[in-house]
């Protein structure tokens, strides 16, 4: 008799629905109002326009097609990127050669490295992620064999990181901790003293850090950009970057989503062993992406610019929003946070059903833990769209909340 069942990791039964496959459950069947053009406020997809200098770059290297890319990629685009860290968070010097690895966007990386660092045969392996959180964080972990642990980031006390509240019981067993900062969805950076209580953590307890950091050059004041995990380590006397490797990307900073492209960087060591794992994962970046990312690396002009429409836009409709609903201007990155009036998956179910605008259950993004879902009762509401779609948007929000 032919055996028809199939071999698979028992850990896939662990992961949960994506949120948006979670949001396409919830909407389905809703069509909204006709006479109101969909606006989707739900996707962190940037759509301001890709620069035509990326565009140019990979065009002119499509030759780069006919060759296979090494895992560590070309020395240009290491020694760009260690040089872009050097005018970003005025680091003295980052060794290209051992510090920094291009990847093929920061999810995969972030998702990969757990997989390289975790030893799930050691008695109870733990990540400890945020809450809410970006989900990649929960499957890489899962799938690496490890446990997911969280911390909460409540409105509170504006979202702070509070490592130091962790009972000491708590940290046993934890070998990576996974930190985003600027923080997806609420916005939050995290502050040096924040930075340091990790730091002290990371050296009793022996875990690595994972710092996200794509969102890190979406901000509203040009002379105080954000705190980045290298500058903080710099400022705390680790110069060699110990337990820490952060993440970072371009489809953000540059509207190229499609490119793929991003790096990480850091301890040396931990690289070292994180490129070995890539050579043989398969995920070198094609020599057309790179040089594609070397321009946009270089080149801060349409950074500026790609700032400038999103604070256009967070000066419009954050006023709009904060009049109904409790939203206050993230520290950085292109959401709004909002407290919902109704239950979060009400309010975006109507939302969608009444004024044809699409936004986030805020719950999605979270686990229950420590006694509470701490997204429950808001709403993501990604500013990504066109400025007068955004605008509209908003409009209708306010509509939605004084017809409640």
């Amino acid at each position: 008799m032919l055996n028809d069942t199939l071999p698979v990791t028992p850990h896939l039964s662990l992961l949960q629905p994506y949120p948006f496959e979670r949001l396409k459950e919830l909407t389905a069947g809703v069509t909204g109002p006709a006479d109101l053009p969909l606006v989707r406020l739900s996707i962190g997809e940037p759509q301001h326009a890709t620069p035509q200098l990326i565009k140019d770059a990979l065009t002119g290297a499509l030759d780069g097609l006919a060759v296979y890319p090494t895992t560590a990629g070309i020395d240009a685009l290491r020694e760009c990127i260690a040089a872009w860290l050097q005018r970003r968070y005025g680091l003295p010097a980052v060794n290209a050669a051992t510090q920094v690895l291009p990847v093929n966007g920061s999810r995969e990386a972030l998702f990969s490295f757990a997989q390289c660092v975790i030893d799930a045969s050691r008695p109870d392996a733990k990540v400890l992620a945020p809450n809410p959180f970006y989900q990649i964080y929960e499957g890489a972990a899962l799938l690496a064999g490890a446990r997911i642990a969280f911390y909460n980031q409540l409105p509170d006390d504006r979202f702070a990181c509070n490592f130091d509240r962790i009972p000491e019981a708590d940290w046993a067993g934890v070998q990576l901790v996974y930190v985003c900062s600027p923080a997806n969805p609420c916005g939050k950076v995290m502050t040096l003293d924040e930075w340091r209580t990790l730091f002290e953590l990371a050296d009793r307890h022996g875990f690595v850090i994972a710092s996200d950091e794509c969102y890190s050059e979406i901000y509203f004041d040009e002379a105080a950009p954000p705190l980045g995990g290298l500058q903080a380590a710099k400022a705390l006397g680790r110069d060699g970057f110990e337990r820490l490797v952060v993440f970072s990307s371009l489809s953000k900073r540059s509207n190229v989503p499609g490119l793929r492209s991003g790096f990480v960087a850091g301890d040396a060591r931990l690289l070292k062993r994180f490129l070995l794992y890539r050579t043989y994962h398969g995920s070198a970046m094609g020599l057309a992406v790179q040089r594609a990312s070397i321009a946009a690396w270089q080149d801060e002009a349409h950074v500026r610019d790609n700032r400038d429409q999103y604070r256009a836009k967070f000066d419009a409709v954050q006023p709009l929003i904060a009049s109904v609903m409790d939203s206050p201007l993230p520290d950085a990155s292109f959401y709004l946070w909002a407290r919902t009036p109704i239950d979060d998956a009400e309010f975006a179910r109507r939302l969608l059903a009444e004024y044809n605008v699409a936004v986030l259950p805020g719950s999605y993004l979270a686990r229950n833990a420590h006694g509470i879902n701490p997204g429950a009762g808001f709403v993501r509401i990604a500013l990504v769209a066109p400025a007068g779609e955004c605008i509209e948007a908003a409009e209708r929000i306010v509509q939605f909340c004084r017809a409640l």
